[in-house]
């Protein structure tokens, strides 16, 4: 994924301060992470994996300048062969919460003044680690990704909320809300070369130099159009004993009710009889048995023979149906799966940390959603089945588990497990059965998405250590990103930074902070108590007890970092040291120290 503006180069380290940091694991996430600390930030990065021959360990290897530590578990002899007694930051990526807990209160005794980056998937337990931990962030990777499946799943025209310093904003198309409520243009998602040759048509541009040309922007809530608000479905006691009537069951009930009006137009036509009283003769006949009467005519006769013999044929036969009817229903109730047609719903394919936040956002949305999962100990089945959200246990690449999931009428199909080639396969068999279905798949290569995007169609791809990524670094840098803005695959970030004393950005000017495709400022924290300015005055100074809120890219926020960072020359750049390291002699005098008598 490219920029159309051309990036500028990196600063150089004259210009900034080199980070050190250590990163352990060697799962997408890590990959992710290394690739933007290194290229991103110019850090130098060392990475703690159990083996640099399996999982991600040969990419990471393969990424420039790495410093690669193996060990099959993390402990004081990894940390010391890392280097993490100098390291400026650590960040624990590894699947495992109590194994990342473990890890990080060791980092804390090995270097007490280290910054620590969780990744953890538990939130309540979250908030007691970061009072335990002395300078700690702990982040989930699903909690910041999910958001941008939930809108590529209910479309780009569906409205996105955040909540920024205290105010609440929408993203949304510029069509959609009124031009005096418009904050920022965001991107324009519309192709600009539709009959172009190249990718550009594909990729939506970022941060436009000029905001008016973006559709996709930023803006207030209180006057934007209102969007319907949607609301589960009951279920109709009609529509639930459908379960028990399934499609075989119908069809045999329809032939024994056709026979019977048949049988009822013949007693009425031969003993010239009502419809009711031809209607009494011929259930009783049918399902009571008949006895024989030798005074009935040659047509009765006949017409009660056959409807004996048929009588004793179908009612073994539905009685079978119905007992197999019930069974089916009792196992699809105990399943937890739909016990009604469905339609217009959302159909969620793997219940991971991922799959379990997504259907949690769609139940607060009011959508109505299935779940599905290969396994009955997946984290999301038991939160799915305490939402009362209908859940399948069944391999998603088999037809019938989609079918029964009724992908066939769904709105969205949402396929989330963790293995591109299952993921692709699943979503392939759902347009099969359901033709031109809305299909969001989870992959990891950048790459392949574009290719499968184009080839066959699909609607939207996403890949969750490529929408965390730029979270976990930040917050490695110590800044905070305070929410994500998905745009089609590529992603904008909205982060708070303080203009750091001496640093390039203090004293320059706020339009100064707007860079065309990378970084626009939204407000100004003047850090007079809670004022914030937002859209401040372009001539407006900025100062070093200022924070600055920008929307911004990958690549912008990076270089934005750099800019809010004091320089190594700076007067103020010694504040960042530990003056207490120096000691008050003539042979080494502190830096702050005044010069000696002569």
């Amino acid at each position: 994924m490219v920029d159309r503006a051309p990036k500028p180069a990196p600063l150089s380290t004259q210009d900034t301060v080199r980070h050190r940091f250590v990163v352990c694991g060697d799962n997408p996430l890590a990959l992710r992470l290394v690739d933007e600390l290194i290229v991103r930030h110019d850090a130098d990065v060392t990475v703690i994996l159990p083996s640099r021959a399996q999982h991600q360990g040969p990419s990471l290897a393969a990424l420039p300048g790495i410093n690669l530590v193996e060990a099959p578990r993390l402990s004081v002899e990894a940390y010391a062969r890392a280097g993490l007694a100098g390291a400026t930051a650590l960040a624990l990526v590894s699947q495992d919460d109590a194994g990342n807990i473990d890890a990080a209160l060791m980092a804390q005794e090995i270097n007490p003044g280290i910054r620590i980056v969780l990744r953890m998937f538990n939130q309540k337990l979250a908030t007691g680690v970061q009072a335990l931990l002395t300078d700690c962030a702990v982040l989930s990777e699903s909690a910041i990704a999910a958001p941008g499946f939930v809108a590529a799943a209910l479309g780009e025209g569906t409205p996105t909320y955040l909540r920024i310093a205290d105010r609440t904003l929408v993203v949304a198309r510029r069509a959609d809300v009124p031009p005096e409520d418009v904050v920022r243009g965001l991107a324009i998602v519309e192709p600009v070369n539709p009959a172009g040759d190249g990718d550009e048509a594909d990729e939506p541009e970022l941060l436009p130099k000029y905001d008016e040309l973006a559709d996709l922007v930023l803006a207030d809530v209180p006057s934007a159009a209102p969007t319907a608000t949607r609301h589960r479905r009951h279920k109709h006691p009609l529509r639930t004993m459908s379960v028990y009537v399934g499609r075989r069951l119908r069809a045999i009930l329809a032939a024994v009710a056709g026979l019977l009006i048949l049988a009822t137009l013949l007693y009425q036509w031969i003993d010239k009889l009502g419809f009711l009283p031809a209607l009494y003769v011929t259930i009783l006949t049918t399902l009571g048995g008949a006895n024989p009467d030798q005074t009935l005519s040659w047509p009765e006769q006949l017409l009660q023979t056959a409807l004996v013999v048929l009588a004793v044929a179908l009612i073994p036969v539905l009685t079978a149906a119905v007992v197999e009817a019930t069974v089916r229903a009792r196992l699809a109730l105990a399943s937890g799966g739909p016990v009604e047609p469905m339609r217009d719903h959302l159909v969620v394919v793997g219940l991971g940390n991922i799959g379990t936040r997504v259907i949690s956002a769609l139940h607060e949305a009011g959508m109505d959603v299935v779940a599905v999962d290969h396994r009955d100990q997946a984290r999301g089945v038991q939160v799915a089945k305490d939402l009362g959200i209908p859940v399948i246990i069944g391999d998603a690449t088999q037809e019938g588990v989609l079918r029964a999931a009724w992908v066939q009428t769904c709105r969205t199909l949402l396929v989330l497990t963790s293995d591109d080639v299952r993921n692709l396969e699943t979503a392939l068999l759902g347009r099969t059965v359901a033709g031109q279905l809305r299909v969001v798949m989870r992959l990891f290569d950048g790459d392949f998405a574009t290719r499968i995007e184009r080839a066959f169609g699909l609607a939207s791809s996403r890949s969750v250590s490529y929408l965390a990524a730029p979270t976990f670094a930040a917050a490695m840098m110590g800044e905070s990103v305070l929410d994500t803005i998905p745009v089609r695959r590529r992603v904008l970030l909205v982060a708070e930074l303080p203009v750091g004393a001496g640093s390039p950005l203090e004293g320059q000017l706020t339009l100064d902070v707007n860079q065309p495709h990378e970084t626009r400022l939204l407000a100004v924290r003047t850090g007079r108590g809670a004022q914030t300015l937002w859209s401040p005055h372009q001539g407006r100074r900025l100062v070093h007890t200022d924070r600055i809120v920008v929307v911004c890219t990958r690549g912008g926020l990076a270089r934005l970092l750099a800019r809010c960072t004091p320089t190594p020359e700076s007067p103020h750049h010694l504040d960042a040291l530990d003056l207490d390291q120096f000691p008050p002699t003539h042979a080494f005098r502190r830096p702050d120290a005044d010069p000696p008598r002569v």
